[in-house]
C-alpha cells in the first residue's frame, strides 16, 4: 500500500492505523463533501418548531467565588437571546420546578433527602454524610443548591414532555446538561442528573433515544444509567488521558449486557481543531444515526469544548462548535438541546445564543447586541471572537482515522437498529400529555387573536413597534 503501518496506544484500548487507500477514502472525513446544494436547499424549507425553557432565578445561584461553575453565564446567555430577538422565532416557557417524585426515578430517596436538608447553615453538623455523598471542592454545599436543582431539572423534563406530546419539534434548556450526577451522590459540578430524567420521560413514548455529548468530558453519569440497555445510545465525544476528569470514557467502553455496543466513546487528545473535530464528528454520528435509527435525540452542548475555556484544552470555535448543532438539527428527529460544561462565561454565552440562533433556523449579526452585560463581552463585543489555535493539536490524522475506523467497527456489531415491544403509555405521562394538549390548545386559541405569522415564520404581535416592511404604523 505504501502507507506507513503505526500504533495507537492509550490508556485501555490499543488499535492500528494501518488501512487501505480506499477506507481510507471512504471515511467520510472530507468536510465539504458531506453538504450537498440538494441538502442545503431541504434544511431552507425546513423550520421546526423550537420551545426554548428559561427561568431568571437560574442565573442568580453561586457555587462559591473561586468555584468555576458559574450559573450566571445562563443570564448573560437569556439576555443576548432576548435582544437579538430570536424570542421570536420560538416559543418562550418559564418552567416549573421538578418535584421529588420525578427525581426520585433515578436518584436514591436517601440522597435526595441530603439535598434537601443540607444547608451552608447546618453543614457542620451534617459533615459526617459528606463523603458518602461525595461532598467536597467540586461539589460544595451553597445556599438553594436543592432549588437550583429542581428548577434546571424541572426544566428538561418539561422538554422531554413537550417533545412527547408532539408539540414541539427542538426543545432548549441551557441550565440543564448536567451529566456528570450519579444516582447516589453528585459529581462534577452535577447533583441532579437532568439529562437522564429527560431520557426516561422520552422513553415512555419513543423506542430508542441517542444521547450525544460534546462537553469536553466524558458523559459518565448518563452512561452508567444506561449501560445496559439497549434502548438508549450514549455517544460522547471528550478529552481523555485517563487522569483527566473523570477519568473514563475510553474507546473499549461499549456497554454490557444487554447495552453492548450501544455506549460509543470518542476520546480525543489536546487541541483538537475545528476541522478535525467537525469531520470526525460527521464522520461518526452519520453511521450511528444510520445503524441506530434513533426516535429522538438528546445533545449535550458544553461549552467547555471551546478554545481558551478555564477548563478546557480544545481549539474548536463557535462556528465549529455550532456545526454539531447544525448538523443534528438537519436530521429532523425530536431533538433536546442542553447545556452543560463551559467556564469561561462570557464565550459559554456566545456559544449558546449563537446554537439558539441554529435551531431556529436563524443566522445572526457578528456585533452582539446591546444589553446590562456589555462589559463582559469587551474588547470586541463580537459573537464569534478569536478563541481557537492556542493549544498545539496533539490528534495526528492517523490516530483520528483509526479511531473512526474503530468506532465504525463497533457499529458493525449492532445489525441494525433493536425492536421495541411497545405498550401503552403509562397512566402518568398520558395524563399529563391530554392536560397539556388541552392547555396548549387554550393557549395557543388565545395567541392567535393577537397575532400572525411573518413570510419568515417569526410570531410577531400586532402591536409590536418596529420598523420593518411589515410596519403596522403606515
Amino acid at each position: 500500500m505504501g502507507r506507513r503501518k503505526e500504533t495507537i496506544t492509550y490508556p485501555s484500548g490499543t488499535f492500528s492505523t494501518s488501512m487501505s487507500s480506499g477506507n481510507a477514502s471512504g471515511m467520510g472525513l472530507d468536510f465539504a463533501s458531506q453538504d450537498g446544494d440538494a441538502e442545503s436547499q431541504q434544511q431552507q424549507h425546513y423550520r421546526p418548531r423550537v420551545s426554548y425553557y428559561m427561568r431568571e432565578q437560574a442565573g442568580n445561584f453561586h457555587y462559591g467565588k473561586q468555584h468555576p461553575m458559574k450559573p450566571h453565564r445562563l443570564t448573560l446567555t437569556n439576555h443576548l437571546v432576548l435582544n437579538y430577538g430570536l424570542h421570536k422565532y420560538m416559543d418562550v416557557f418559564e418552567p416549573r420546578r421538578a418535584t421529588e417524585e420525578e427525581i426520585r426515578e433515578f436518584h436514591a430517596q436517601d440522597y435526595i433527602e441530603f439535598l434537601k436538608r443540607v444547608t451552608p447553615e447546618n453543614q457542620d453538623t451534617m459533615a459526617s454524610c459528606f463523603a458518602e455523598f461525595n461532598i467536597g471542592d467540586d461539589c460544595p454545599i451553597f445556599d438553594g443548591m436543592w432549588d437550583f436543582s429542581q428548577i434546571y431539572s424541572g426544566a428538561s423534563i418539561e422538554a422531554a414532555r413537550k417533545l412527547v406530546s408532539g408539540s414541539t419539534d427542538i426543545a432548549v434548556n441551557w441550565m440543564g446538561g448536567l451529566h456528570h450526577a450519579k444516582k447516589y451522590e453528585p459529581s462534577g459540578f452535577c447533583y441532579v442528573n437532568d439529562i437522564v430524567l429527560a431520557i426516561l420521560q422520552l422513553l415512555r413514548y419513543y423506542p430508542r433515544i441517542l444521547y450525544v455529548d460534546i462537553d469536553i468530558h466524558h458523559g459518565d453519569g448518563v452512561q452508567e444509567a444506561f449501560y445496559t440497555t439497549d434502548r438508549v445510545m450514549t455517544c460522547s465525544f471528550h478529552k481523555y488521558n485517563g487522569d483527566f476528569f473523570p477519568g473514563t470514557g475510553a474507546i473499549d467502553e461499549m456497554g454490557s449486557g444487554l447495552g453492548k455496543f450501544y455506549a460509543v466513546n470518542v476520546p480525543l487528545q489536546d487541541g483538537i481543531d475545528d476541522r478535525s473535530y467537525t469531520q470526525l464528528f460527521k464522520t461518526i454520528m452519520t453511521a450511528v444515526m444510520e445503524t441506530f435509527r434513533p426516535s429522538a435525540v438528546v445533545l449535550q452542548c458544553g461549552a467547555d469544548s471551546l478554545g481558551l475555556d478555564r477548563l478546557g484544552v480544545f481549539n474548536l470555535s463557535i462556528a465549529a462548535h455550532g456545526e454539531c448543532v447544525r448538523f443534528m438539527r438537519r436530521f429532523g428527529v425530536p431533538l433536546l438541546c442542553l447545556g452543560g460544561g463551559g467556564y469561561t462565561v462570557r464565550n459559554v454565552a456566545r456559544c449558546w445564543t449563537y446554537e439558539t440562533g441554529i435551531v431556529c433556523g436563524t443566522e445572526l449579526p457578528k456585533a452582539l447586541p446591546q444589553t446590562v452585560y456589555n462589559d463582559f463581552f469587551s474588547p470586541d463585543y463580537s459573537l464569534h471572537p478569536l478563541i481557537s489555535g492556542k493549544i498545539v493539536n496533539h490528534n495526528s490524522k492517523a490516530y483520528l482515522n483509526a479511531l473512526t475506523a474503530r468506532i465504525l467497527e463497533q457499529l458493525r456489531y449492532l445489525k441494525g437498529a433493536p425492536s421495541v415491544q411497545m405498550n401503552e403509555a403509562p397512566p402518568d405521562i398520558q395524563g399529563f400529555l391530554e392536560s397539556q394538549e388541552l392547555h396548549d390548545k387554550d393557549t395557543q386559541s388565545d395567541r392567535n387573536k393577537d397575532a400572525k405569522d411573518d413570510r419568515a415564520g417569526r410570531r410577531e404581535h400586532l402591536a409590536e413597534f418596529y420598523e420593518s416592511d411589515h410596519d403596522q404604523d403606515e
